[in-house]
């Protein structure tokens, strides 16, 4: 797809945002929300999305929305540095499939990153559901203290 063009509705993120989609949610307001990534390039990796409004990327959200989305994405940060203890944090956000993007809807990618391993190719190989509800469980309660 291209940097430009038309919101589609059906995409993973607005169906997990209308309970369409599961996902192991780590945490939500009226405006954002994160949850880990199924297909993750590192432990940890969780995606930040806005609820509201239908930016496809960055180009295209408001800097209500914008703000809103930065700020949880440094708090989950954060929190995910507190949980794991990683030796960096990789914050990234792609427009347009030439620059990475997958799903078009505006999303920030968390990655923690540690010495000991590399970063692993998106989508290369699904997370198990059991690590990754333990994790979502230690995040949570993480989040919420």
């Amino acid at each position: 797809m291209s940097l430009y063009g038309a919101y589609d509705d059906q995409n993973i993120f607005a169906k997990i945002i209308r309970g369409e989609a599961s996902c192991y949610k780590v945490y939500e307001d009226d405006d954002v929300l994160a949850f880990l990534d199924l297909f993750p390039q590192s432990f940890g990796h969780t995606l930040v999305i806005p609820k509201r409004g239908k930016a496809r990327n960055l180009l295209e959200v408001d800097a209500q929305n914008l703000t809103k989305l930065t700020l949880v994405a440094q708090k989950l940060a954060r929190a995910l540095a507190d949980e794991l203890q990683p030796d960096g944090i990789q914050v990234a956000q792609f427009n347009g499939a030439a620059a990475g993007q997958t799903v078009f809807h505006l999303h920030f990618h968390i990655i923690p990153r540690f010495d000991d391993a590399g970063l692993g190719a998106h989508a290369a190989g699904k997370a198990e559901p059991a690590q990754l509800q333990a994790l979502q469980e230690r995040l949570v309660r993480r989040i919420g203290e």
